[in-house]
């Protein structure tokens, strides 16, 4: 009888500041494959490395399970999986070693594995999978339950494969990506210990699932990755996306839903049939999503998502520098992201901007035009990043001559400069600190106003909010004084030396 195990390597104990905020969500790319799978009448066991101590768990569950096929798929919904980092790539290395010592075929799919093929194969993987893998996957799995030693001809029929003949590694053709995405079962929700995942989000007295409305972007950001999808972009129906919402609600009872897509709703018309399909089906969850600024303001997005429920909408806002939206192929204004955040604000839904730091040609000018945008507008949340080349892409291109050492964060605290920035690593982890500082006592002072006129809404963790708030605004100009003396170090060329974490 055919067993197999599928799992994935992203383990959130490995990544120190990740695993210190936890927020954790299943593996959501890899329950697609599990449901497919399973639909395809394949029995399946699940490994699920996400709240899993470290490795020997994978073990444990090849030992318990002795598949023929370990198959480690990772969640190419996840962005960290795109990142590719260090960490996680060597523990997808240990996880092969152990499947292959049990003698079985190793099948692995995610973005560093179609980055990286010949890596993974070396490392003793069996058969890659590049791109998005469920199609080939299945295809693939056909092709050895008919022969253990399938045919060079056999092999090079299925797309979008990579594996060694001798020393050589060979990639098939280019697989076409799924579009029907509503054909595609809903992800095997069934495989996962919910309510472990329930406990570790309890002391937020909330309880958050993750959900997918599309696959892929047709936008041209040049540092974007795109190893799965490339710039394809498909969507699933609103109907079809609110009757797992409604599944899930039945079925779980979450608080909170994340959608995880790249950009949630391209088309207003979308996010209008969604927030009625929610209406008639009763079942609306307060969620999260993804969005473009200029998207926001096409019709009655922003309406219609209030009417869906969103309470937060992330924007990539990137920078306050129309010059670095600009170099970065971005598409967007600086003026649109001012104007949607004051639409979100006065429709009652909160709006959160990633922001982007590094980017080659970025000066200190351009740099005070995003912290200028940032105390401007005052976004409800804030996450940082210095630019990061990821292989494939036009800026990874622009600056590979650069790159020296290693290429990849071990972790997602890293915030190693990679390649020959303005300034030194050094600079820009100080700037991380000078921006959140500079934010979260603002926003502590914003919400000791509040308080003042509404005395009844004080809570213990009001008390110890603004202390810290004491405290950032104590210590930031000595670290503005850091910060001005950093600029002036001359930038040390990026070698493993210099880019471990501090």
């Amino acid at each position: 009888m055919t067993r197999i195990l599928l799992g994935q390597s992203y383990y959130l104990r490995f990544d120190a500041k990740l695993w210190a905020a936890q927020q954790p969500y299943p593996p959501l790319g890899t329950l697609y494959a599990a449901s497919m799978l399973r639909d395809a009448g394949y029995e399946v066991s699940f490994f699920d490395a996400m709240l899993a101590q470290d490795t020997q768990e994978w073990q444990q569950a090849l030992d318990k399970h002795q598949p023929n096929y370990a198959i480690i798929y990772e969640d190419n919904f996840n962005y960290l999986s795109k990142m590719s980092l260090l960490r996680m790539r060597q523990a997808a290395f240990d996880m092969i070693g152990m499947a292959k010592e049990r003698g079985c075929t190793v099948i692995v799919a995610g973005a560093d594995m179609s980055d990286h093929a010949a890596s993974y194969l070396e490392h003793g993987a069996h058969y890659v999978l590049i791109g998005e893998g469920e199609a080939t996957l299945l295809e693939l799995l056909a092709t050895l339950e008919k022969s253990t030693h399938p045919t060079l001809a056999d092999l090079n029929a299925i797309k979008s494969l990579a594996f060694r003949v001798v020393d050589k590694v060979v990639k098939t053709d280019v697989r076409p990506v799924l579009r029907d995405l509503d054909a595609i079962p809903f992800p095997a929700w069934d495989l996962i210990d919910i309510p472990k995942y329930r406990a570790v989000w309890a002391q937020y007295g909330t309880f958050s699932m993750n959900l997918v409305t599309t696959r892929g972007c047709p936008f041209h950001c040049n540092w974007c990755a795109k190893p799965i999808w490339g710039q394809k972009y498909n969507s699933r129906s609103p109907r079809n996306v609110v009757q797992e919402m409604k599944w899930l609600k039945t079925n779980f009872q979450p608080d909170h839903i994340w959608f995880m897509d790249d950009i949630m709703g391209i088309r207003d018309l979308w996010i209008e049939e969604f927030a009625d399909v929610l209406d008639e089906l009763n079942a609306h969850i307060p969620f999260k999503s993804l969005n473009r600024a200029d998207l926001l303001l096409r019709g009655n997005t922003i309406p219609a998502l209030k009417r869906a429920g969103a309470e937060i909408v992330w924007i990539g806002a990137e920078s306050g520098s129309q010059k670095i939206l600009d170099a970065m192929d971005k598409g967007t204004q600086v003026d649109q992201i001012y104007e949607a955040t004051h639409k979100l604000h006065e429709h009652g839904v909160k709006v959160a901007f990633f922001l982007q730091f590094g980017y080659s040609g970025e000066t200190r000018d351009d740099i005070d035009l995003t912290l200028k945008m940032v105390r401007d507008l005052m976004p409800d949340d804030i996450g940082i990043s210095v630019s990061y080349p990821l292989p494939g892409t036009p800026f990874y291109e622009r600056v590979r001559s650069e790159l020296a050492g290693r290429q990849n964060w071990y972790d997602s605290q890293d915030m190693a400069m990679l390649y020959q920035g303005t300034f030194a690593t050094s600079f820009y982890r100080r700037l991380h600190t000078v921006v959140h500082k500079d934010y979260r006592s603002r926003k502590a002072w914003q919400t000791l106003k509040h308080l003042a006129a509404h005395p009844t809404e004080i809570r213990s963790h009001h008390a110890r909010q603004m202390a810290q708030a004491l405290y950032y605004r104590a210590t930031l100009p000595q670290d503005h004084k850091k910060l001005n003396q950093l600029s002036l170090v001359p930038h040390e060329s990026p070698t493993l030396a210099n880019v471990v974490l501090t």
